[in-house]
């Protein structure tokens, strides 16, 4: 029997998927009956007990089976169909060919974020299965879970608001970010004067991760834990030793904050071409004094690559490409559409707030929520306005969050992109002739567009009573989770597709985590027994014989010591590298916790890997943290 302090986690029966061939018959028949093809196997079935540690992983798996809905759903059969696809292999010149990450070592986010679970209807449409649907509420897969580190009671919230992009619409970072760093070196070299061997440079996109941190002064790239103590430093693309970090960052006598305008923070998948940008020139001005005025001057180098990264998407490089052709640079997941229907019809309202202008974001919702045709492509309507109660574009983020913002809020006519005046969102009167089409959707009471305006527009619009009704869900850790959090008290989901890849691993990895465990324990046993040989040693009255025993028995001591010591550091390279060749872990700095991670627990409520995880919990679901352990307290309750 299992002593009464140890916390029980439920079983997880996690659906694993066999590979299937492009011949087979479920993909090319859609008549063919889908059990014929497929088959679930349980890749683990077993008790877990797992600390809570400063970022949650454990969570109920599972909605109640005994659900009853208050309007009715159309059925859908629950069927998982995917197929895995292979690491891409980079170059290995860092400036020409690019970083690599090897095969196997850590997949890229684009290789994350692209396994949506489909639902077969009879008809073999391939639909999404959700909650909601007969055969829904079943027990999901970790990858797919959403994690808790504030209790969140779904009943109380009477909104929910999301981002668009990186949240809504998870770009490709194989072609959108090659495209952002293409097009920055462009404008580095073409506006900026960069020299042009600069354009022969490549991107790697799986090098770089979020939460690290850019020195902009010194031209390093930095790994910190939650402590802000730096754990790993690359200057340039060439790793710092400990006695370099030691000498930047751990000889002072007033602790650095690690912020602007010193320092840039990688916070969100949009950083990740600068930051590998910033990581070439570093390379490329050491090796090249005198090439150029600006080689001495890292913080300089910095601001030029902002500046080329705005001037980007100023002249529309990227968005234009993005509209030619979404489906190229954003994945498709037809779960959005469920889930927004599926929250709706739970009597709450949806709102969106985006910092894209109303042109692209249309664009961009079509992709995700319009009418698919037979061949694949997408009827271009205003459909998906239906999944909405208020859209917000151009909304300045962070800015929009702060109550005293005096922003103007326009009305937007989605036919022609016109801007019309309002009176804290009450439509004015129009001078001149006013359009049709706005009138029709004011009377018939949809979706309302607007532009600009602040978080008190929001409110009034859709008549909030309270912040803590509202919970919102976004990407970007400081523009959508900290300010809506900190500052308005709205609940918040974190959206972090590298999660799904991060906790598949930490399962997979559970002997080597444990043998890690071991190795520090032996490893302090062994330092101890010096310790107080040491000491024993300086005592008086010891003969001779007994200092020779004594010595001996240190020198044995020592050499187990230093064993433990490289077989422990070999296992935890070997940890490392498996989660990512370069900075390991995401939600980790060694032992603790990663800086990342630590604003994740801080001012996200709940976290998950992709926004349509929503649609596989109940939407009155009750969402509760696991507990919380201090250090005293894993000696006492068993693991």
């Amino acid at each position: 029997m299992s002593s009464p302090l140890s916390i029980l986690l439920p079983s997880c029966n996690r659906t694993f998927v066999v590979p299937v061939s492009d011949s087979c018959p479920l993909l090319t028949n859609s008549n063919t009956n889908p059990n014929s093809c497929c088959f679930q196997a349980c890749l683990f079935n077993s008790i877990m007990r797992i600390p809570k540690s400063p970022v949650h992983f454990c969570l109920s798996l599972f909605s109640p089976p005994d659900f009853h809905f208050s309007r009715p759903f159309l059925p859908r059969i629950p069927f998982h169909l995917a197929k895995r696809h292979a690491f891409h292999a980079a170059g290995s010149n860092p400036l020409h060919d690019s970083y690599t990450m090897d095969k196997g070592l850590g997949a890229g986010i684009g290789d994350i974020i692209s396994h949506f679970q489909n639902s077969s209807c009879s008809d073999g449409v391939q639909e999404p299965c959700i909650w909601a649907s007969p055969g829904g509420a079943r027990k999901i897969d970790i990858g797919k879970q959403i994690f808790c580190n504030r209790s969140l009671n779904m009943k109380n919230i009477v909104a929910v608001g999301f981002d668009m992009d990186y949240t809504l619409a998870q770009y490709k970072p194989e072609t959108f970010e090659s495209l952002a760093y293409d097009g920055t070196v462009r404008k580095l070299v073409y506006d900026l004067g960069y020299p042009e061997e600069l354009l022969e440079w490549s991107f790697d996109w799986k090098y770089m991760v979020r939460g690290l941190v850019l020195d902009k002064k010194r031209g390093n790239i930095l790994k910190m834990d939650r402590h802000k103590y730096v754990k790993v430093a690359y200057h340039g693309f060439r790793e710092m030793s400990k006695e370099e970090k030691v000498e930047a960052y751990g000889n002072t006598l007033i602790r650095d904050a690690f912020d602007e305008p010193d320092y840039a923070l990688i916070d969100t998948l949009f950083s990740l071409a600068e930051a590998y940008l910033f990581a070439q020139l570093v390379d490329f001005m050491d090796n090249n004094p005198g090439k150029d005025s600006k080689s001495t001057d890292y913080v300089r180098m910095y601001k030029d690559v902002r500046a080329a990264v705005d001037l980007c998407h100023r002249d529309g490089t990227l968005k234009q490409m993005v509209a030619k052709d979404p489906k190229t640079y954003i994945n498709e997941d037809r779960s959005i559409v469920p889930m927004l229907k599926m929250l709706r019809e739970s009597g709450r309202s949806t709102f969106l707030v985006t910092n894209s202008l109303w042109d692209y974001t249309t664009i961009v919702m079509n992709f995700l929520c319009g009418s698919h045709t037979l061949d694949g492509g997408i009827t271009c309507n205003s459909d998906w306005l239906l999944y909405f109660d208020v859209v917000i574009t151009g909304s300045a983020k962070p800015g929009f969050f702060h109550e005293d913002n005096r922003a103007n809020l326009f009305q937007v006519e989605p036919e022609s992109g016109m801007l019309l005046n309002t009176d804290n969102g009450t439509p004015m009167p129009q001078v001149g002739d006013i359009s049709p089409g706005l009138l029709l959707k004011e009377k018939n009471g949809t979706c309302r567009i607007f532009q600009g305006g602040s978080v008190g527009h929001l409110h009034k619009l859709l008549s909030i009573e309270s912040s803590s009704q509202v919970l919102y869900v976004g990407d970007h850790i400081y523009g959508d989770i900290l300010r809506s959090k900190k500052v308005l008290g709205w609940r918040t989901m974190l959206v972090v597709p590298e999660l799904e890849r991060e906790v598949e691993l930490l399962w997979e990895l559970r002997d080597l985590r444990k043998k890690l465990h071991l190795l520090r324990n032996e490893r302090d046993l062994i330092e101890d027994q010096i310790h107080h040989l040491k000491w024993s040693l300086k005592s008086e009255g010891i003969d001779v014989d007994e200092q020779r025993k004594m010595c001996t028995r240190m020198d044995d001591l020592e050499y187990q010591r230093d064993k433990a010591r490289l077989s422990h550091q070999e296992a935890q390279r070997e940890c490392h590298q498996k989660f990512h060749k370069v900075w390991g872990q995401l939600m980790k700095t060694g032992y603790q916790n990663s800086r990342f991670a630590h604003q994740v627990e801080r001012f996200a409520c709940l976290y998950t890997s992709q926004v349509s995880n929503l649609s596989l919990y109940s939407p009155d679901k009750y969402y509760r943290p696991s507990e919380g352990f201090m250090p005293h307290e894993f000696e006492i309750i068993p693991l």
